[in-house]
């Protein structure tokens, strides 16, 4: 078969040509062990919230269920190609997490629900990150800002407690994904040594 001939079958889709991540060709076990490694880990984030720690804290099935959707957002969230990537992930969403942690806490402390509220304090999110020089937080913060503040408004007798249980949520779902993160990496490098040395 000459060269055209082939090409030409690549480009019809008989022989799919290898996929490509950040330049380096994907094998198809990768992408089954990088999938499967983060659906473990993703349900192991979502068991941890929903069947451990809610027996430590008193919480309702609602915010039960919530503290797992947000623990496996977390896991998700931070785990990467590469350790590295992972880690910077993790902190990149844990300050983005803290800062509103913050902001929600103090106001709930004070003031109920309203939409206004978490306009405001979304608001005031942009501008600390802004003056900070990390833009790059600003849609995580936003997003865990509004995701806190309408729970508390559907939650209202405890809404205070809100900022705190999604804090130890992102807190649970990060650790998570960057154990997997590195666990992947260790399994992948031993893996890769293997073949090379075979």
């Amino acid at each position: 078969m000459n060269g055209s001939a082939l090409n030409q079958m690549k480009l019809n889709g008989v022989m799919a040509p290898a996929q490509k991540q950040y330049g380096k060709a994907i094998s198809m076990s990768q992408a089954v062990g990088t999938g499967c490694a983060l659906a473990i880990s993703c349900f192991i984030s979502y068991a941890v919230i929903t069947h451990i720690l809610t027996r430590a804290y008193f919480v309702s099935r609602g915010d039960d269920l919530l503290g797992g959707m947000w623990a496996v957002a977390a896991t998700i969230f931070v785990y990467r190609e590469s350790y590295q990537q992972s880690v910077r992930a993790a902190l990149s969403r844990m300050a983005a997490t803290l800062l509103s942690f913050v902001l929600c806490l103090a106001y709930l402390l004070i003031f109920p629900f309203s939409p206004w509220g978490m306009a405001a304090l979304i608001g005031i999110g942009v501008i600390i990150l802004t003056l900070l020089g990390r833009s790059e937080d600003i849609i995580t913060t936003g997003i865990t800002t509004a995701v806190v503040m309408v729970v508390a408004g559907i939650s209202p007798q405890h809404a205070w407690q809100q900022p705190i249980l999604r804090l130890v949520d992102t807190v649970v779902g990060i650790g998570v994904g960057i154990a997997a993160a590195w666990i992947s990496l260790s399994i992948g490098s031993r893996s890769n040594s293997q073949r090379s040395g075979a």
